[in-house]
C-alpha cells in the first residue's frame, strides 16, 4: 500500500518565475511517487526525516515552484504503470531511459550513473576477469537497469558456454543486500552510485568488484506527452544546477562524479545523451 507524507517546502518564488504544470497551478502541491528506501536517493535519516538526493532535490524544486511537496511511497516496479495508468504525474526516481520505458513515459534527465556488482569481500576475489558474473547468483531490483542489464550478461554468458548468470529479482535494495549478506546471492547488481554509497556507510560489508557494466543518464519519469510536466521539471532543476543547490546536495552525499550540467527532457531514444 502506498505511504503518503506530506514534507514541509513551501517557500518563495524563484526570482524568475517558473513555468508550472496544471497540477501544481490548481493544487499548489507538487505530488510525486517515490520508492520506498534506496540510499542515497531516498531513506529514512535517524530522526524519522526523509531525506537524500531525490527527496532534497525534490524539496528544493518545490521551493522554486511555491509548492508543497507530497511524496507518496511505492515499490519502483509499480512506477511507470502508475504513470502509464495516470495515478500521477511525476515518478522522482533514477530511471534509465530503455526502448521499452520510451514507449509508455518520458523523462527528464538529472544524473548519470553505471551499473556494478558488490559482494561481500570473502567472495570478491572470485568476481576477476571477463564475463565475472557467470555462474553467479545475482538479485536484482524489479524493473530497474540492473534487470536488464543482468538478462544481456546472462545471454553472454550462454554464448561463450559459460554458466548461467542466475538473476533473483527483488522490490527493494535493502532486500538484496540481507540477501547477499545471508549467503542466499552471490551478489547485488546495481547503481554505482547507490552501491559505493553502502560501501562507504556500511565499513564494508559489501565491496563493489571490478567492471562497469553500463554507463547512461539517469531522471524522473512522467506521463507520455507531457510537456508541461517536463518543462516544469527540467526548468526547476537547471534553475538549481545554475544557483548551485544542486552541487550541494550531490556533494553532500558524496556524487559530484554523477552530476550532469543540464537537465533535459528524452521523449525518445535519440534524445539520450551520452
Amino acid at each position: 500500500m502506498a505511504i503518503t507524507a506530506l514534507i514541509a517546502g513551501a517557500g518563495t518564488l524563484a526570482a524568475a518565475e517558473l513555468p508550472k504544470s496544471p497540477e501544481v497551478k490548481e493544487t499548489g502541491k507538487l505530488i510525486m511517487a517515490n520508492t520506498l528506501e534506496y540510499a542515497p536517493f531516498e531513506f529514512i535519516a535517524e530522526d524519522g526525516k526523509q531525506v537524500g538526493i531525490n527527496i532534497e532535490l525534490a524539496q528544493e524544486a518545490a521551493k522554486l515552484l511555491g509548492a508543497e511537496l507530497e511524496v507518496t511511497r511505492i515499490p519502483f516496479p509499480s512506477m511507470v504503470p502508475g504513470l502509464a495508468a495516470g495515478r500521477f504525474k511525476v515518478a522522482w526516481e533514477t530511471f534509465a531511459a530503455t526502448d521499452d520505458r520510451l514507449k509508455q513515459v518520458d523523462f527528464v534527465m538529472f544524473i548519470k550513473s553505471g551499473i556494478v556488482a558488490s559482494t561481500t569481500p570473502d567472495k570478491a576475489p572470485s568476481f576477476q576477469g571477463e564475463n565475472n558474473l557467470c555462474g553467479k547468483r545475482v538479485g536484482v531490483i524489479g524493473g530497474a537497469v540492473s534487470d536488464f542489464i543482468a538478462d544481456r550478461l546472462n545471454e553472454e554468458c550462454k554464448a561463450k558456454g559459460k554458466p548461467e548468470l542466475v538473476k533473483s529479482i527483488f522490490p527493494e535494495g535493502k532486500d538484496i543486500i540481507q540477501a547477499v549478506l545471508s549467503d542466499r546471492l552471490d551478489a547485488r547488481l546495481d547503481d554505482a552510485t547507490a552501491s559505493g554509497y553502502f560501501e562507504v556507510t556500511s565499513k564494508g560489508q559489501l565491496v563493489v568488484v571490478p567492471g562497469l557494466y553500463d554507463v547512461a543518464p539517469l531522471g524522473i519519469a512522467i506521463p507520455k506527452g507531457d510537456k508541461e510536466t517536463a518543462e516544469m521539471l527540467s526548468a526547476a532543476l537547471n534553475e538549481l544546477i545554475k544557483n548551485g543547490t544542486y552541487k550541494t546536495i550531490m556533494a553532500k552525499y558524496g556524487m559530484t562524479s554523477a552530476m550532469i550540467e543540464e537537465a533535459y527532457v528524452v521523449d525518445a531514444a535519440d534524445k539520450i545523451r551520452k
